[in-house]
């Protein structure tokens, strides 16, 4: 088992704290998926009951003495600690939080170092997961099959919550018929096994992140435009198009960007700040609105972070006020002969250059 300990590339876990690592899960028995199915109801409705008591103001203490009641202390906190998620991120859409609905079946349980890792999510071993069912006390019993590329992490996880040196949120999801077991891993542990290089470059990189394209320019030390280049992908922004897909699509076209920067002495990457945006900005353009309600901006955000760490780049974000719609952004237009995203690619890398 590898050494669970920092170093310096996890300076940057400031911007990033865990990794989402999926498995699938498989009930033992009928009578284990029959509790599961019960307790994902369970949950979901305390979740939608705390929706509306926050979006009502009512006191805290109030709510998690219900929902501690509902189901029990850990699941109540978790249902608590969701539900003002979801209220947060329907006022950032510019949604009205009593009128949330949860649809999908799920169950989610923070993470405890004291209790082996999760007090309700317990990894038995490498392939046995077990779920507290709040209304006997017993466990429910599950398989669970993680990807060949994650065995090693999870048999480290395994081991580190036995020993109670490591805790893990666990998120699980139904989805189209199937079962899914989200675990948020401490990014440290995370890079020790994916962890792909050490760069050593002096080149600064900024990206522009967008719906149906991401933009990047490379700049020097003094500002000049070294590189630029820009990943297109305009069909995931069309009617109907998947989510799943347009996800992945933007994915792989920023995984490509980083791994050419990597490759091209670049040592310092810049992205626009956006994890602290309390609400979207739409526009009087129903297509460029459609595009916006899409694209989860700081989602992709937060994926290229954990990419960045992997290459072992240093890791900037900047104010994005000025970076697009201002002087100084048509002024870079005009003297460079760039379209607007790269202008504000280059934007971003000029104000991660100034705080170097």
């Amino acid at each position: 088992m590898s050494q669970y300990q920092t170093s310096r590339i996890i300076d940057t876990s400031k911007l990033i704290s865990y990794v989402t690592v999926v498995g699938k899960l498989t009930p033992l028995t009928p009578d284990d998926y029959m509790k599961l199915v019960r307790l994902a109801y369970e949950f979901r409705k305390a979740v939608l009951y705390a929706t509306r008591m926050i979006a009502k103001g009512l006191n805290t203490n109030g709510i998690l003495r219900k929902l501690r009641s509902m189901l029990n202390k850990a699941y109540g906190d978790s249902a608590y600690k969701i539900a003002k998620t979801i209220v947060k991120g329907c006022e950032f859409n510019g949604g009205n939080p009593r009128h949330i609905k949860v649809k999908k079946l799920f169950i989610i349980s923070n993470g405890e170092s004291s209790r082996f890792g999760n007090r309700n999510v317990r990894f038995e071993s490498i392939n046995i997961m077990k779920v507290k069912y709040p209304y006997d006390g017993s466990w429910i019993m599950l398989r669970a099959a993680f990807g060949r590329k994650y065995v090693s992490l999870i048999q480290d996880v395994v081991e580190l919550t036995k020993e109670k040196k490591l805790s893990y949120g666990a998120r699980i999801v139904f989805r189209d018929g199937r079962i899914y077991l989200h675990i948020s891993i401490p990014i440290a542990l995370y890079l020790q096994h994916f962890k792909r290089g050490d760069t050593s470059g002096e080149l600064i990189a900024g990206f522009d992140l967008n719906a149906d394209r991401i933009n990047m320019v490379i700049v020097d030390r003094y500002g000049k435009i070294r590189d630029i280049m820009t990943r297109w992908f305009p069909e995931v922004t069309s009617h109907g198009f998947p989510k799943s897909k347009a996800r992945t699509m933007r994915l792989e076209a920023l995984a490509k960007l980083l791994k050419y920067a990597y490759h091209h002495s670049v040592g310092v990457v810049v992205f626009e700040n956006l994890l602290n945006i309390k609400r979207r900005k739409f526009t009087k353009n129903p297509v460029a609105n459609r595009k916006i309600t899409k694209f989860a901006k700081r989602m992709l955000l937060k994926h290229g972070i954990v990419m960045a760490m992997k290459y072992g780049f240093r890791i900037l974000q900047v104010d994005p006020k000025g970076t697009t719609h201002s002087r100084e952004h048509n002024e870079v237009m005009k003297k460079y002969g760039l379209d607007k995203h790269t202008a504000s690619a280059y934007i971003i890398a000029l104000k991660g250059l100034k705080q170097l």
